[in-house]
């Protein structure tokens, strides 16, 4: 392909995106495609000739798109969302553009300082103190696994990554029995085993990890010979959005020497809003290693994940590696390849800083603090339906409810309203009991959107009852 070429299909792609985003909501959220229908409709083998890009794009619309659940969607309910505001997917196309490998400080200057500056307009927005740095990570998930492999060296002395794990004892990672899954795989993956990963029951309204039952967990690990390693707290649990009291285990935590990681990847980002700092985020500054996702309520294009660190130096002592080929000579500079466990770094700061450059604090406080009041109507309305329970309340802009009926019943009505394409939700387990998940969170969605829920769930739910 020519650069002229180049730039007349981007500007046709660019016209694609723009006419795709005003035209959401008369596409079903959920692709209605059956199991196999994209694949049958692709060659067995690649061409052996090049293709002129109208027909491959010709292809992109009729064979993937139907094939495509559309994230973007304002009536997505589902999961949490991942956003992809339009200033932020302009910096994408530009980083994409100029492609360039930012694992060093002098792979591309520009890319670790904006990074920099990134992480520090971040904390201000977050109200975290001054000794916070960070870095940017792809997802939660690496970030936690960085946190977990960084308990693991630390309550070794910093020599399992020399000496591997034999003859260490039983590390044990304390969390709530709320806790993402990518905190068990990050114990698995760390060499630290399931086994290990003590999860404490939870209780109260924000089903919140009993601090006497962490104690008591602690008490019992030590009087068995096994090692306390870390801690990891919640705010804003997948599940049913769960709630750690942050202070209360923080102590605990100083107390026992264990190293301390917050999962607040999705709600995170709404702590933007000084309001609900006291009752969310008090004790946070703490806390050795915080992570949130602003690819997710934030607004940022997917992927761009945030790791607030304390003190850095113990997780560059867990994952720093530098062979002769990556040495920089001369000053001392950042090289944030250094913080993560990927060396390869796309220059994710660029999306955070049109982003915010775009829409200011206010504007993104704006959507968060609407998604909250609307998720607690929508409650409110479907409370007052005959036969409907509400199971969790709102937390942020997250609740649970289910249907009259059994478990089956409640998985009846999450299948039928994903097929009938209006809205999607996902299931979930809240006590033992299924429950229906209601999350509001996407960009650009609307009051309308969401209050328009309430009549598609009981459109539906007249269907199949």
């Amino acid at each position: 392909m020519e650069w002229d070429e180049f730039a007349h299909w981007g500007k046709h792609i660019a016209q694609w995106g723009a006419d795709y985003h005003k035209t959401l909501r008369d596409l079903p959220v959920r692709a209605q495609t059956q199991l196999g229908a994209v694949a049958a409709q692709l060659p067995d083998r690649p061409p052996e000739a090049g293709e002129a890009m109208d027909a491959i794009l010709e292809d992109f619309e009729t064979i993937v798109m139907p094939g495509m659940t559309h994230w973007q969607h304002p009536r997505f309910f589902a999961y949490f969302p991942a956003n992809a505001a339009p200033p932020s997917m302009l910096a994408e196309m530009l980083v994409t553009t100029v492609a360039a490998q930012c694992m060093l400080w002098q792979t591309s200057p520009a890319a670790t300082e904006v990074e920099g500056v990134m992480i520090d307009w971040l904390r201000h927005a977050l109200n975290l103190p001054k000794p916070y740095t960070g870095v940017i990570q792809d997802s939660a998930s690496s970030a936690t696994l960085s946190a977990v492999l960084t308990m693991r060296e630390r309550a070794t002395g910093y020599t399992g990554n020399r000496d591997g794990l034999s003859n260490k004892g039983n590390l044990r990672i304390y969390c709530s029995d709320q806790v993402h899954s990518s905190i068990d795989r990050a114990c698995w993956v760390a060499g630290i085993g399931q086994a290990n990963l003590v999860k404490i029951k939870t209780s109260g309204p924000r089903m919140a990890m009993d601090v006497d039952a962490l104690k008591a967990a602690i008490a019992s690990d030590r009087a068995a010979g096994h090692t306390p390693a870390g801690l990891i707290a919640i705010t804003g649990g997948t599940g049913v959005g769960a709630c750690d009291t942050l202070g209360p285990l923080l102590k605990v935590a100083q107390a026992e020497d264990l190293y301390t990681h917050l999962d607040a990847a999705w709600a995170g980002a709404a702590m933007i809003c000084p309001e609900l700092r006291a009752d969310f985020w008090a004790g946070v500054e703490g806390y050795d290693s915080i992570v949130f996702n602003p690819h997710k309520w934030l607004g940022a294009q997917f992927d761009c994940s945030v790791q607030f660190l304390k003190d850095a130096q113990p997780q560059l002592n867990t994952l720093k590696i530098e062979p002769e080929y990556l040495k920089t000579t001369g000053e001392a500079v950042v090289n944030y390849s250094e913080w993560t466990i990927p060396l390869g770094r796309r220059f994710r700061a660029l999306k955070i800083w049109f982003l915010i450059r775009s829409y200011g604090l206010e504007g993104l406080r704006d959507r968060m603090r609407n998604h909250i009041l609307w998720a607690a109507e929508l409650c409110e309305a479907l409370r007052a339906l005959n036969g409907f329970e509400i199971v969790t309340e709102p937390l942020f802009s997250l609740f649970t409810f289910r249907c009259p009926g059994g478990d089956d019943a409640q998985q009846q009505l999450v299948d039928a309203l994903n097929d009938d394409g209006r809205i999607y939700v996902t299931q979930g387990l809240f006590e033992g009991r299924r429950v229906i998940r209601f999350q509001v969170g996407q960009f650009d969605t609307t009051r309308q959107d969401v209050i328009s829920a309430h009549d598609v769930i009981t459109d539906v739910w007249g269907k199949i009852s």
